[in-house]
């Protein structure tokens, strides 16, 4: 366990190191720079600004500085926003976007593993046929259609939920069933068709000849081996749930890192898009090696070692 822990940290810093240095060299290629304008500036404030960040010193020295910055947990500052740092920006949008991600994937698992198992269980039949029509209609109606419609159905028409901000629980319920919908659709499916393959296996069928009841068969036997791509997907998702849907929050008006991370882009302001860019890598970096370690508990034949 030791070994296997050394080595995948070790493999998550090249990994990480990739990334800022993929993400340092695209953004430095891009035309234009940070105080591009459609009305230039005068060039005497442009060497003034590109001074005071350092952005006339050669590119692999302003390189080595941002490594130096990110692996020392300082990202810069925000070349549009005046004395605001991006670890500001990331502080400040993380909560919210932390409370709408922590929602949908508390709504996801709630839901959607149960879903998937009651289909399978039930293969078939009308709970079956009615779980993968809703199930299909989740996958394939994107995320911004559903806020649109949750906005305009229980907002506009009904006044059962708030449609923009942050401040009470009740805001909660549009954006978290907005992000939830497609994650939670295709958890079930994929509870779904995990569990029927691993209730045609052997040791289901010894199981049930020795007389274990149903109840033991699919909980103790069946739910473990057949959460096994569930947990592998979840990694990811639960990553990109909580950095921010940036569609999400921008329909819904919540001050989250997806705010940030639009602004960021229209105003060229390089820095805050690649912090929050190596913010979102390194959090996903980290789910996934929480993934490993988790197969070895939910499967003790999933050995933790090269």
């Amino acid at each position: 366990m030791g070994k296997f822990l050394f080595n995948r940290i070790v493999t998550m810093m090249i990994t990480l190191f990739l990334i800022i240095t993929i993400t340092f060299f695209l953004m430095h290629a891009i035309p234009g720079g940070p105080f591009t304008r459609e009305k230039p500036l005068p060039p005497e404030v442009i060497a003034a600004l590109n001074a005071k960040y350092h952005l006339d010193d050669p590119l692999w020295l302003q390189y080595v500085d941002y490594v130096k910055g990110v692996f020392t947990f300082n990202l810069g500052p925000s070349f549009q926003r005046v004395g605001v740092t991006v670890n500001d920006l990331i502080k400040a949008g993380f909560p919210a976007t932390a409370k709408i991600g922590g929602g949908a994937i508390i709504l996801i698992i709630l839901l959607g593993i149960p879903i998937g198992m009651i289909s399978a269980l039930k293969q078939n039949k009308w709970q079956d046929q009615t779980v993968m029509i809703i199930a299909t209609l989740g996958v394939t109606i994107p995320s911004f259609v559903m806020a649109t419609g949750i906005i305009y159905i229980f907002s506009a028409k009904l006044h059962w939920i708030p449609s923009n901000g942050l401040t009470t629980w009740k805001h909660l319920i549009g954006p978290v069933f907005a992000l939830s919908g497609f994650s939670l659709s295709f958890v079930a499916r994929l509870t779904r068709s995990s569990m029927l393959e691993v209730l045609q296996q052997d040791y289901i069928r010894t199981a049930r000849a020795k007389g274990l009841s149903e109840f033991k068969v699919i909980v103790k036997h069946a739910l473990k081996n057949a959460l096994i791509p569930v947990v592998t997907y979840m990694g990811p998702m639960i990553a990109n749930l909580l950095t921010g849907s940036f569609v999400i929050e921008k329909i819904f008006a919540i001050p989250g890192m997806g705010k940030h991370f639009v602004e960021s882009v229209g105003n060229r302001d390089y820095t805050v898009l690649m912090g929050i860019t190596i913010f979102y890598a390194m959090f996903l970096i980290v789910m996934v090696l929480i993934v490993d370690i988790l197969y070895g508990f939910i499967d003790p034949r999933i050995k933790l070692h090269d």
